[in-house]
């Protein structure tokens, strides 16, 4: 509920404003003489606009795509509430404000619009997003709780998979160290390491593809599986995804964290724990 006060606080003020501008620069209307199926119509329009409202600025966070969705459904709802008003109180025709006032309904269909293209490529990002994760939906696996990741035994699961396939297209296997991690966690504390490790686990998701599997080994380490890609090929997605990260900026206590990682990468064969423990000797030589 205190999610919605300041919202409503705002629409009322708004819808407020706009009927004491008009008891102030007008005449009532008698009643009998009012159009009521104009006032239900218009009057419904800006009531429902104004709930739409409030359910978009108390169930997102700001953002340009709230702000657009917010901004032309107050404008509808100013633009109804006005024309409403017109059918109760009678306003010098020529009046440019009251003409104003109604030409926000369609200007609010406009922002609205444009809100709902943006929000519609945010939703196609987050759908995106979700896809990558979908090998581990499938599996029904609990995730870790920091990072919403799987972890390494469900990654020593899948690389047995892996090797077991009949396809020869080759399968290639990352592991990722965030540096110095421990300076980070001493210098802002552990919650603000965690927001590293998820802020990490996204940038990564977003660079992989679909049918790749990105895991939480250990600690700031991650390990990305790739199916159907050779060793050359995983190495420079490496590099890729390294230049993503130190690109990152991240902020804590008003500063930029600086963010780097280092890598190994070897093709997904033999016994996972031999594997793994080769590339973590890669990852504490390099």
């Amino acid at each position: 509920m205190h999610a919605l006060i300041r919202p409503a606080l705002l629409v009322a003020s708004l819808a407020g404003a706009c009927t004491l501008l008009f008891a102030a620069a007008g005449q009532a209307i008698p009643v009998a003489q009012w159009n009521w199926m104009d006032i239900a119509g218009e009057g419904g329009t800006a009531l429902l606009a104004a709930l739409w409202c409030l359910i978009v600025l108390s169930s997102r966070p700001d953002g340009r795509v709230t702000r657009l969705l917010a901004g032309g459904l107050a404008c509808i709802m100013l633009g109804s509430w006005a024309d409403c008003l017109d059918e109760m109180i009678d306003i010098e025709r020529g009046a440019v404000w009251d003409n104003a006032l109604e030409s926000l309904l369609p200007l609010g269909m406009l922002v609205l619009t444009a809100g709902l293209v943006y929000w519609r490529h945010e939703q196609a990002t987050l759908t995106d997003h979700m896809r990558k994760r979908e090998r581990l939906f499938r599996s029904h696996r609990p995730f870790d709780r920091i990072t919403q990741l799987a972890d390494a035994a469900y990654l020593r699961q899948q690389l047995v998979l892996e090797a077991r396939r009949e396809d020869q297209a080759g399968c290639a296997l990352v592991l990722f160290d965030i540096d110095a991690f421990h300076r980070i966690n001493r210098a802002h504390g552990h919650a603000e390491g965690d927001r590293v490790l998820q802020a990490v686990a996204h940038m990564l998701l977003l660079n992989l593809r679909n049918e790749d599997l990105l895991c939480r080994y250990a600690g700031d380490r991650f390990a990305v599986l790739m199916p159907g890609v050779g060793e050359p090929e995983a190495r420079d997605a490496a590099r890729h995804l390294c230049r993503m990260v130190s690109a990152m900026r991240h902020h804590a206590a008003g500063q930029r964290v600086a963010l780097t990682l280092r890598y190994g990468c070897a093709p997904a064969r033999g016994a996972p724990d031999a594997l793994l423990a080769s590339l973590c000797r890669q990852m504490d030589a390099a």
